[in-house]
């Protein structure tokens, strides 16, 4: 069984994953990765499921997913939190996850991302 990869290592392959990503998509996932830091320095970066991003803190914050049309920013929690800016506009039907789909000439809020980063992180401490 391998180990999990750690900080230093997985901030390397996201490094590399923004970096390969040489057009709107890796712009977004960095984005995301700087408002990411910005709402918490204590975030943890991991990297998983044989290369997703993962942000945690306490426990999976959410993932930066990228796939051909969209970034995706999939909250583990994200049913549990209040999101009183309307940013969750995919995976709206789940009990457990919420996600963010981030498309080609989409604005990040980053205010209100990271209010629902600093939720998600308090909910994820508060177990």
């Amino acid at each position: 069984m391998k180990p999990e990869k750690t900080d230093t290592d997985a901030s390397a392959l996201i490094d590399a994953r923004i970096a390969e990503l040489d057009d709107w998509r890796g712009a977004i996932l960095g984005e995301i990765r700087k408002v990411m830091h910005q709402a918490d320095p204590e975030v943890v970066e991991e990297w998983k499921w044989r290369g997703v991003p993962v942000w945690s803190r306490g426990g999976i914050i959410c993932t930066g997913e990228t796939y051909k049309a969209a970034v995706k920013m999939t909250f583990a929690k994200g049913a549990a939190l209040a999101d009183p800016a309307g940013l969750f506009n995919a995976s709206l039907e789940g009990n457990t996850r919420r996600a963010i789909d981030f498309h080609e000439g989409d604005p990040v809020d980053e205010r209100a991302l990271q209010a629902l980063i600093r939720e998600a992180i308090a909910l994820n401490l508060s177990k």
